[in-house]
């Protein structure tokens, strides 16, 4: 059972994280619960930003996946895990919230 579960840990990290900053954003009125659409067109374009920075990565052979075991196996495209996705996501919604609190102060 254990075994089957080691290669989702990363990305049941990466959700639980997202999870908690959401509770944070939440409990503080800082991001979405401030104004949905803006925060989701601010993440969406920074998310955008570093997936075509990794493509092109990618395409230049300076990124790759390797062999990693805590990763789940699925793919968006050659050498880009779904966990990337998740990664963004959770650093674009992080920086901002950081920020929106920062300026909050």
């Amino acid at each position: 059972m254990i075994q089957e579960v080691i290669p989702y840990l990363y990305l049941i990290a990466l959700v639980v994280s997202i999870a908690g900053i959401a509770l944070l954003d939440h409990k503080h009125k800082l991001v979405f619960w401030a104004d949905a659409k803006a925060s989701a067109l601010a993440i969406g374009i920074g998310v955008a930003v570093f997936l075509v920075w990794d493509i092109i990565g990618i395409a230049l052979g300076i990124f790759f996946r390797g062999n990693a075991p805590h990763l789940s196996g699925l793919l968006m495209g050659p050498e880009l895990p779904v966990e990337e996705l998740f990664f963004l996501i959770l650093l674009c919604y992080n920086t901002l919230l950081v920020y929106r609190w920062w300026a909050k102060k």
